[in-house]
């Protein structure tokens, strides 16, 4: 073979070497480009996202200072909670400042809405805002994990229809409660054993006669209905 014959073919090969990396250099840059798009549009609508949001992801370390300035802000103290047994309108108490005030940030949350009574004891209490459904554990989540401490030093008692704050699920010694539960105390003599240990931060004014036949469905073995009883929502009254 002539050097004029080699020559061509080396020069042929690097012509196509060249347009291979201008090639490969073309999908480097415009794959790199693409991820870049991706990244900055993730990043926007995470930023969008948390802008959207009106109050921080609640903690034990912000939950009571975010409360205390909600709570001068939302100065409401009656709530309807609704029922397929009727409604039961409950007074919340300004006393207890930091329970009121987390009743209705949750109540304007819309959290109690479809939460059950999943705790029935008849001629003691009825408990509820709780579920086996997983929406509620996401709504948990997205409000926050948080306990409130206890304020038992009020002067009130576990009265027939007082409403108080149960404790954490978690063992604790301070017995701080869970905020997203409650219970109402159907006994008719009161459960004044429980004065001291719980938090009451409000009372029924309205629906007793619901409460007793919420407490008086059947249950299994381990308190719960055997037909949901739901809270079909929480509403703020005037």
């Amino acid at each position: 073979m002539s050097s004029t014959k080699i020559s061509i073919i080396l020069l042929l090969c690097l012509c196509v070497l060249n347009c291979e990396d201008k090639q490969s250099s073309t999908k480097s840059k415009s794959s790199k480009q693409f991820t870049e798009t991706i990244d900055s549009t993730l990043t926007k609508d995470k930023e969008k996202t948390n802008n959207n949001r009106k109050y921080p992801f609640l903690t034990d370390e912000n939950a009571m200072e975010f409360l205390m300035e909600y709570g001068k802000d939302h100065k409401e103290n009656k709530v309807r909670i609704v029922t397929d047994f009727g409604n039961i309108d409950i007074l919340l108490y300004d006393k207890t400042k930091f329970h009121r005030a987390n009743f209705i940030f949750l109540t304007k949350q819309n959290y109690f809405d479809y939460t059950q009574f999943y705790r029935v004891v008849n001629n003691f209490v009825i408990q509820g805002g709780n579920s086996d459904g997983m929406n509620i554990m996401k709504r948990r989540q997205k409000i926050g994990r948080y306990l409130l401490p206890p304020d038992t030093k009020r002067g009130y008692t576990h009265k027939r229809g007082a409403v108080s704050m149960p404790s954490s699920e978690i063992e604790n010694a301070y017995k701080l409660a869970s905020p997203y539960q409650f219970f109402i105390v159907q006994a008719p003599n009161g459960a004044y054993h429980l004065d001291g240990s719980y938090t009451i931060f409000g009372e029924v004014i309205d629906g007793m006669d619901v409460v007793d036949a919420i407490a008086a469905v059947p249950t299994d073995k381990g308190e719960w209905p055997l037909e949901n009883v739901f809270i079909k929502k929480v509403i703020i009254l005037d």
